[in-house]
């Protein structure tokens, strides 16, 4: 066969003339159908080796990028055997916390665990910091699932109740984390990293939240303080609270919290505050002359009353002896106080008893008269519970 023939053969061209000058015009498209089909080859070649050096090449990358996960996304078949404790700490991320429960042995694989979290990103979002009761061996979406409930959080609940004084919240923040005092106290050194507001003064009393919460060892002191405190702002801001009247607001509600029982009395204990700051030369003649404030000095609690030497104290925070509010709260008050001090009731009353301290039974007055007959109930039932007064 002809080069002629052959470049017909394999390039479909004609036959053409027998003339030289035709022959150089096939041997110039021959050439460049050989570099053609040369250059088609060598494609083929080039990617065939790379499919290949993928192929082997993809077990090594997926072990580097997924921090140890040999076999992708495998995963194991479940339900798991035995008991695990895994913690989510604040801020942790969903690598994170793959790692966590791929080194506990909760899941096979990092690259399992990712895949059913991101399937569900509105339950990732859920995901809280806290100590979880897990499996070795479990499937990777039931050891999400677990993850993803608040309910199954373990960490340790502690709750602080309304009208607390920071000096006793703090040890029992201690207590119940593990979180040494001095550690609080150090926080406290920098009340603006925490997220006090100026108006507070670098004083922390009354901003410290009363709600339930799950610290733990692993929750540093400054982070547990500005949660509390971030509370505080949130309950004030939903009360219409301008951040100006931060801590007066809070001061007039500790002193509510410090003095009622019942939420149905705070907006009228508020109003009575309010009435006799209003006036200082109605009866009180601008004093308050409330027994909470006293209890706050002293630090002493389990008594309805106080005595004549405690109300003869000199410290600005004796409303028996000294014109207006204190100069901050008196304690840590809650969210229907915060309320009641920001929304007083309407109301003439000067004068409040709890008449029945056992059971919060209060009586407002608006003249002294009517005050004097509302005392001598409270002064029968101390009588009778001498040990309460």
């Amino acid at each position: 066969m002809t080069q002629d023939h052959l470049e017909t053969t394999l390039f479909g061209e004609p036959p053409p003339e027998d003339s030289r000058r035709s022959r150089r015009q096939r041997q110039r498209r021959g050439g460049k159908g050989r570099r053609l089909l040369t250059l088609l080859l060598a494609v083929v070649l080039v990617g065939g080796a790379t499919t290949m050096a993928f192929t082997l090449l993809k077990p090594v990358v997926s072990s580097l990028v997924g921090g140890g996960d040999s076999g992708g996304g495998e995963d194991f078949p479940g339900p798991g055997e035995g008991d695990v404790s895994v913690t989510v700490k604040p801020g942790d991320s969903g690598e994170s916390i793959a790692t966590t429960l791929k080194t506990a042995g909760v899941v096979k694989t990092r690259t399992a665990y990712l895949e059913a979290s991101g399937a569900d990103p509105a339950a990732s979002s859920r995901i809280q910091a806290g100590t979880y009761a897990l499996r070795k061996g479990m499937k990777a979406v039931d050891a999400f699932t677990i993850l993803s409930d608040p309910a199954n959080r373990q960490g340790p609940r502690l709750t602080i109740p309304e009208g607390l004084w920071a000096s006793e919240i703090i040890p029992r923040l201690s207590k119940a984390t593990g979180v040494p005092v001095a550690d609080y106290e150090a926080a406290l050194q920098n009340p603006a990293e925490l997220g006090l507001p100026a108006e507070a003064k670098g004083k922390v009393e009354g901003y410290l939240f009363p709600s339930s919460y799950e610290f733990d060892k692993s929750t540093p002191a400054a982070s547990q303080l500005k949660q509390m405190i971030a509370l505080t702002l949130t309950e004030l801001k939903k009360a219409g609270v301008d951040p100006a009247d931060y801590t007066r607001i809070l001061t007039v509600a500790s002193i509510v919290e410090g003095e009622v029982n019942g939420d149905a009395d705070r907006a009228k204990v508020a109003r009575v505050i309010e009435n006799r700051l209003d006036d200082p030369n109605g009866p009180t003649v601008g004093m308050l002359q409330m027994d909470s404030t006293i209890h706050y000095i002293e630090q002493e609690r389990g008594r309805a009353g106080t005595s004549n030497e405690a109300r003869n104290s000199d410290s600005p925070y004796n409303t028996y002896r000294v014109k207006g509010l204190p100069p901050g709260p008196i304690n840590n008050p809650g969210a229907a106080s915060i309320e009641a001090a920001a929304h007083p009731a309407d109301g003439p009353w000067f004068y409040f008893v709890a008449v029945n301290p056992s059971t919060g039974e209060t009586k407002f007055a608006v003249t002294q008269a009517e005050h004097d007959r509302n005392v001598q109930e409270f002064n029968k039932w101390c009588s009778e519970n001498r040990d309460k007064c």
